[in-house]
């Protein structure tokens, strides 16, 4: 008989998380979506789906919520980590409580969420860490400093911990999403603006403003990722990372073949600088 998965996606109010709760309740798991905003999750409820509080930034949420899960479920299988925001802003602008505040949520809060689920994988022999990074946890553009310090933090995190768990029989498994449709662009503009926009960045602002809104017209809906996350937790041996999303081959290659300063030179290009 095979057992139906239990799973657990952060961020699922809105954009990929709520992308992916709903496309993996339609193929068979079971979900729990998590998220702050709980009155934007009322309607996973439709698709079987069970909300429940998160705010990754207080332990006791935390644990509250992973042990509600463990009484309800028995086991959390599948944990995808994708809760988290840009806060854009030059990194001489950017106050370091907002700094601290954008690792809380990108980094350190997926990886206690990771914490706590591990003893009950490793007792199963079977688990999967599903983490949302970012094309931009390959390659930082400016004035988005913070925001990619994060993202580089969850890929080298990723990198350990893979290497750390496989004697167990789990697997980490990295998203690097490229541009997708969802409410991450207007938080960091609005972050953008209120942090950079009459300051010395200025003109780069508006510059990087111009550019992330003119590929917008491009971009993909987020079931895009959905459906890479479903490809990696159900493969025999996922492959390490997977990509997708407006843009997020070319960016890849860029950072991974092309020099640092010709790097520099093409997004000056990109912004017009």
């Amino acid at each position: 008989m095979v057992m139906i998965k239990t799973v657990l996606v952060t961020g699922a109010s809105a954009g990929i998380g709520k992308a992916t709760a709903i496309y993996l309740a339609q193929n068979g798991y079971n979900v729990y979506g998590a998220a702050r905003r709980t009155d934007k999750m009322h309607d996973l409820k439709t698709y079987g789906i069970k909300p429940v509080a998160l705010d990754v930034t207080k332990d006791n949420s935390i644990v509250c919520c992973v042990n509600q899960i463990f009484e309800e479920a028995g086991s959390i299988d599948v944990l995808v980590n994708n809760a988290g925001f840009g806060s854009y802003g030059a990194i001489e602008d950017v106050s370091m409580d907002d700094a601290r505040y954008q690792l809380e949520v990108n980094v350190f809060g997926a990886m206690r969420l990771t914490q706590l689920v591990l003893p009950k994988m490793r007792e199963n022999k079977f688990g999967k860490i599903v983490n949302i990074s970012s094309v931009g946890g390959k390659s930082s553009f400016p004035l988005g400093g913070w925001y990619h310090a994060s993202k580089f933090a969850l890929e080298a995190l990723s990198d350990a911990l893979r290497r750390e768990v496989k004697q167990f029989g789990l697997d980490v498994i990295v998203i690097e999403p490229g541009g997708i449709k969802s409410e991450w662009g207007n938080i960091a503009f609005e972050s953008l603006k209120r942090v950079s926009g009459k300051t010395a960045y200025k003109d780069m602002a508006a510059g990087v403003e111009n550019f992330f809104c003119a590929a917008g017209e491009n971009v993909p809906e987020p079931i895009v990722i959905a459906k890479l996350v479903k490809e990696g937790i159900e493969a025999k041996s996922p492959k390490a990372r997977y990509s997708g999303g407006y843009m997020a081959a070319p960016s890849l290659f860029m950072a991974r073949f092309i020099p640092d300063k010709l790097q520099d030179k093409i997004i000056a290009a990109q912004i017009k600088l």
